[in-house]
């Protein structure tokens, strides 16, 4: 496939849009992340700012709608659609690529949005798996380690069961399995099955175990041209980044990539830019810079999960000074909670343990690590109604466990966390099913995100951040009044370095992603001399 004049992707949260923009990134292929969506945050000029700045350039979109309602999640995607070809009869509006970044263990409002990059006839191609961290799918169903997602923990946060199937996730829109074995067959058979699925208005599921099977989907896919959608993981993303680099390398090595009129024709108007620099370059570039290494590196841990709290141990272990912020503070009203001056090289600031969970004494500088996770922020659950398509829809397997039905409230999944502050409509009697003295999930991110931009508008100078978690790091920059990141490397997988317009440095990654040396490494590649680092075994 020619280059796209334009190439569109858009996630659900800023550690996915994050992610994408740094598979994307590349000597042939700019890119950049845009923080749009959330009401009342900064969204000014944002239809100007989707045009691309360079031909061929990559617009990641943070859309923050992973926790919102389906329906404006649904309509946030359609709202990027419009915004991002609002002509169409433009001689370029065929011509953008659109890749939807979903979380690789299905949550969030993947058959809202789905339904709404169906519309219009695009046809679409939906790969979740996400090889690199053991994240599989066999016969249609995510499997983690071997383990099918439906009977893992993965869940756990959730309100409501995992689902037994990527089918039985997309509500009813109508499917159409790829299995592994045409996966694997030759280009034109993929092709043809991908082919006969958008003829027939059905989502193309696609089975992969490796990369290479993703390659094959891409290719594929990319072959039917800009209307063949691609909905898929950091997985997918990875390999639509590699089929851009082989496609424009192949085209000239180095150049920046061509725009295309319609039938991938040059554009008269194509202009080549200069590549921009390697990630890793670029990385080792910042992390030398004298006035980078003055700027403290504040690190938020937006989640409780015991996984997070031994990262933050071992970092309050090389010298990061930690505070421990109080739950019922955050959530009270009253007296805002303060940071003390941001006078030591790193700091690490983290969620005390929620009300009814165990509070053991640690050691002084210590971090309790039996606390309970955080969980997901979700609203209630909508019914998404799919397009009319021809023929029977497939029969997605049944949920091992059953799903909530509208009007039945959810199961907590915590005795002492809730997971929204907000009314379900279905219930007559109008009340939210919160336990007494259960915690809100959103309200304590904000309730961070407050803290954090009060302590960086304190300081006098520039504060590069470390911010874990998706919404932690929406809330945060949003704070911030930061719209816009440029990639600039990635540290280990997930963990991406960005930058903003004035030059900060920004890493984001899921909230207790990574091994037990992931916030050390991310802040050793920030500053490599801050703090005497020390070999832990």
């Amino acid at each position: 496939m020619a280059a796209s004049r334009r190439l569109l992707a858009i996630a659900d949260d800023l550690s996915g849009a994050a992610e994408v923009a740094a598979a994307l990134h590349s000597r042939t292929t700019r890119s950049r992340v845009l923080l749009i969506g959330r009401p009342g945050a900064v969204n000014g000029g944002v239809a100007r700012a989707l045009r691309p700045r360079h031909p061929g350039e990559a617009t990641v979109l943070d859309l923050d709608s992973r926790y919102r309602p389906a329906t404006e999640a649904a309509e946030a995607v359609r709202e990027a659609l419009r915004r991002s070809s609002p002509d169409e009869n433009a001689p370029d509006a065929l011509d953008t690529l659109v890749l939807k970044k979903i979380d690789s263990l299905l949550r969030g409002n993947v058959a809202a949005e789905i339904a709404a990059l169906a519309e219009g006839g695009a046809g679409v191609v939906l790969a979740p798996a996400l090889p690199i961290a053991g994240r599989v799918v066999r016969s249609g169903v995510v499997h983690l380690g071997g383990v099918a997602l439906h009977e893992s923990d993965a869940w756990r946060a959730e309100t409501l069961p995992p689902p037994a199937s990527v089918a039985y996730a997309l509500g009813g829109l109508p499917t159409a399995l790829v299995p592994l074995t045409t996966v694997r067959a030759s280009r034109r058979t993929l092709l043809i099955a991908l082919r006969t699925a958008a003829a027939a208005g059905r989502v193309a599921i696609c089975d992969a175990e490796t990369d290479a099977d993703l390659d094959a989907v891409v290719e594929a896919a990319l072959a039917e041209g800009p209307r063949m959608r691609l909905v898929g993981s950091g997985g997918l993303a990875l390999a639509l980044g590699r089929h851009l680099r082989t496609t424009l390398n192949a085209i000239g090595a180095g150049a920046a990539p061509a725009a295309t009129g319609k039938r991938g024709a040059p554009a008269a108007d194509a202009a080549p830019a200069a590549p921009p620099a390697d990630m890793a370059v670029g990385a080792a570039r910042a992390a030398a810079s004298p006035a980078s290494a003055r700027r403290p590196v504040l690190v938020v841990v937006g989640t409780a999960e015991p996984a997070a709290a031994e990262q933050v141990r071992r970092l309050v272990e090389d010298g990061a000074v930690h505070h421990q912020l109080p739950l019922a503070e955050l959530l009270s009203g009253g007296a805002p909670v303060r940071l003390p001056p941001l006078t030591a090289p790193v700091t690490v600031v983290s969620l005390g343990t929620p009300s009814g969970a165990p509070d053991p004494a640690p050691p002084h500088g210590a971090v309790a690590t039996d606390t309970a996770p955080l969980p997901s922020p979700r609203p209630a659950p909508e019914t998404v109604t799919p397009a009319a398509a021809p023929g029977p829809a497939p029969n997605p397997a049944p949920s091992p466990t059953p799903r909530p039905t509208p009007g039945t409230p959810p199961t907590p999944a915590s005795p002492s966390i809730d997971t929204a502050d907000h009314t379900e409509p279905n219930r007559p009697d109008g009340q939210t099913g919160k336990q007494p003295g259960a915690v809100s999930g959103r309200r304590l991110v904000l309730g961070l995100a407050r803290v954090i931009g009060d302590a960086v508008a304190a300081h006098h100078g520039a504060v590069d951040l470390v911010l874990t978690g998706g919404e932690t790091a929406r809330h945060v920059l949003d704070a911030l009044a930061v719209a816009e990141l440029d990639p600039v490397g990635q540290v280990h997988h997930g963990a991406v370095h960005l930058s903003t317009p004035d030059g900060r440095s920004v890493v984001t990654r899921p909230g207790s992603f990574g091994d037990p040396d992931s916030l050390r490494q991310i802040v050793q590649a920030l500053r490599p001399h801050s703090t005497e680092w020390k070999v832990t075994p």
